[in-house]
C-alpha cells in the first residue's frame, strides 16, 4: 500500500460460464440464511504469511517475486483445479524497467453464475522510505501485502472442502506497491491492467471486498471512505457481523479516511462496487495514519498477530456461507 492522502481456454470458458445470465448487478442486500459456516484456521493462514516472507521481499523481477507466483500458483490450483486458475502474465515499463508481473485469478463454485469478489495485492514494496535506518532496501512486507494473500489462500482451502452458496473469485494484484511515495501513477500496477485487459469481458460480480494489511498488531479497520461511497451497505453489514461477533474494538464503527488502493482503480474501470478492508487511523486534523512499520522493515512476522487474521477469517465465512441471500 498505498498513498497517504490453469489452462487458459479451460478457465475462459468457466469465467464465461459465470459472467453470464448476469446483465445486471443484483442489490447489495443481506440478511442471515440458516447456513452452516466452516471454521477459519488463522494457524494456516500465518503459515502462509511466513512462506512468503521466508522468499523474501517480492518486489518485481526479483528472485523471490518468481519464487512467490510458483507457490501462489500451485496453491491455488490445488484447491481450485487447473481449469479455474489463470496467471495474467503483462510487462510494463516504471522507472525505466521493464518489469514482468502476474496477476493470479481463481475460481470457486463454477457453477455459480451469481459471483463475488475477493481480493489482494501480493507484491511487496521495494524501497522503506518510512524507515530512517535503511530507506532503500525492499521491505519484506508481511502485513502490507503477505496478510492478505494469507487469509485468501486459507480462505480457497475452505472453499474447496465446503459447498459455497455463490460463486467465489480470487484475485491477487502484482505491482500494487511499486510507485514512488505520492506518484500514484506507478501504483497500483496489477489492478490496471487486469480493469483494462479483463480475461472475460462483461465480469460483473455482486461486489469485491479488498483486504490490505489485515494482520498486524493492534490492527483497526475504521470504515474506509470510498467504500462507503461504492457499497455502503456492504460495508455496513460486514462491520455489523463483525459487531456480533465481538470484533467491534477491531472494527470500527466510525467513518475512517479515504485511501487509494486498488479497490478505487477496480470501481473505476469495471464498475464493481469494492471495499477495502485496512488497518488505518485518522488524526484529529484529518490525516490519514498508517501502523508504525508501514513502509519499515519492521513490517516482518513478528508484527503478525493471529488473533486479527481469525477476525477477519470468522468475518468474512460469515459473510459468504451465511448473509448472502440465494
Amino acid at each position: 500500500m498505498k498513498n497517504k492522502g490453469l489452462i487458459i481456454s479451460g478457465f475462459v470458458i468457466i469465467m464465461i460460464a459465470i459472467s453470464c445470465g448476469q446483465e445486471e448487478r443484483t442489490g447489495l442486500q443481506f440478511s442471515e440464511q440458516g447456513r452452516d459456516v466452516p471454521q477459519f484456521l488463522s494457524e494456516n493462514a500465518y503459515q502462509h504469511i511466513q512462506a512468503q516472507v521466508d522468499l523474501g521481499p517480492r518486489v518485481p523481477n526479483s528472485a523471490a517475486h518468481r519464487e512467490a507466483i510458483q507457490m501462489f500458483n500451485s496453491h491455488f490450483r490445488e484447491h481450485a483445479g487447473n481449469r479455474s486458475v489463470y496467471i495474467q502474465s503483462f510487462q510494463t515499463v516504471v522507472y525505466g524497467d521493464t518489469l514482468n508481473m502476474y496477476n493470479l485469478i481463481a475460481s470457486f463454485g463454477a457453477d455459480f453464475s451469481d459471483r463475488i469478489l475477493l481480493a489482494a495485492h501480493w507484491d511487496s514494496r521495494p524501497r522503506a522510505e518510512e524507515d530512517p535506518a535503511d530507506p532503500d532496501s525492499p521491505i519484506l512486507g508481511a502485513d502490507d501485502g503477505g496478510s492478505g494473500v494469507g487469509v485468501l489462500m486459507e480462505l480457497a482451502r475452505i472453499f474447496s472442502e465446503n459447498e459455497l452458496p455463490i460463486g467465489v473469485d480470487i484475485i491477487l494484484f502484482d505491482g500494487e506497491d511499486y510507485g514512488m511515495t505520492s506518484d500514484l501513477d506507478n501504483y497500483f500496477l496489477g489492478s490496471r491492467y487486469w480493469g483494462n485487459n479483463p480475461p472475460v469481458p462483461g465480469y460483473s460480480p455482486r461486489f469485491g471486498i479488498l483486504l490490505d494489511m489485515v494482520g498486524g498488531v493492534n490492527a483497526v479497520f475504521p470504515k474506509e471512505g470510498y467504500s462507503m461511497q461504492f457499497a455502503p451497505n456492504l460495508v455496513n453489514e460486514i462491520w455489523s457481523i463483525a459487531a456480533e461477533f465481538g470484533y467491534d474494538q477491531l472494527f470500527l464503527d466510525e467513518r475512517g479516511g479515504m485511501i487509494s488502493d486498488d479497490h478505487i482503480i477496480v470501481e473505476r474501470l469495471t464498475g464493481i462496487p469494492m471495499i477495502n478492508i485496512i488497518h488505518h487511523r485518522v488524526g484529529v486534523t484529518g490525516n490519514v495514519d498508517f501502523p508504525p512499520y508501514w513502509h519499515t522493515h519492521n513490517d516482518n512476522m513478528e508484527i503478525i498477530d493471529k488473533e486479527v487474521l481469525q477476525a477477519v477469517g470468522d468475518v468474512l465465512l460469515e459473510l459468504i456461507y451465511n448473509r448472502i441471500p440465494s
